[in-house]
């Protein structure tokens, strides 16, 4: 491959992934594309005002962007109450949309108390038109669902709690 069709590719798909942060009012997105011995592709597509903010970098080593982000503290006295932070939280490892069943007229994956087994999928985040199993990390039961059927999420949404 050329270098001026591999760069038109890659200005095609910077411009598919910020008309994905903005169709799906998205804050940020970040993805790695591996070219294998031509090299990688790092974007990180964040909106920091009324327009997003691409930052690309074709290069092996990751793009990190400081972006301001004003966020209140936390009371003193208040409880961690993001799921987050749980143990038994698993989050989604990428941008999509969430399905909570294989296909709209199957029973869905996962419900609050069922008990699953380490490698049981909890449900699919599809992402760029590809379905992405999410399997549990641990077995246990599922104490909580925080996402659902066909809603967007973000990297590193809670979406379910394993105890």
């Amino acid at each position: 491959m050329t270098t001026e069709p591999k760069r038109d590719a890659d200005i095609a798909f910077i411009k598919a992934l910020a008309e994905m942060l903005r169709d799906n009012d998205l804050t940020e997105l970040q993805v790695k594309r591996d070219y294998g011995d031509d090299g990688t592709l790092n974007v990180r597509v964040s909106r920091g005002g009324p327009a997003p903010v691409v930052m690309a970098a074709p290069s092996a080593a990751p793009v990190a962007v400081a972006a301001p982000v004003a966020a209140a503290p936390a009371p003193a006295d208040a409880p961690n109450d993001d799921p987050a932070s749980h143990p038994g939280a698993v989050t989604s490892p990428m941008v999509g949309t969430i399905y909570m069943q294989a296909e709209p007229d199957a029973p869905k994956f996962i419900s609050v108390g069922a008990q699953v087994s380490e490698g049981d999928t909890l449900l699919i985040v599809e992402a760029m038109k590809t379905m992405n199993h999410i399997h549990a990390p641990k077995s246990g039961t599922i104490k909580r669902i925080m996402v659902e059927d066909g809603a967007a999420v973000e990297f590193g949404t809670p979406l379910v709690i394993i105890e």
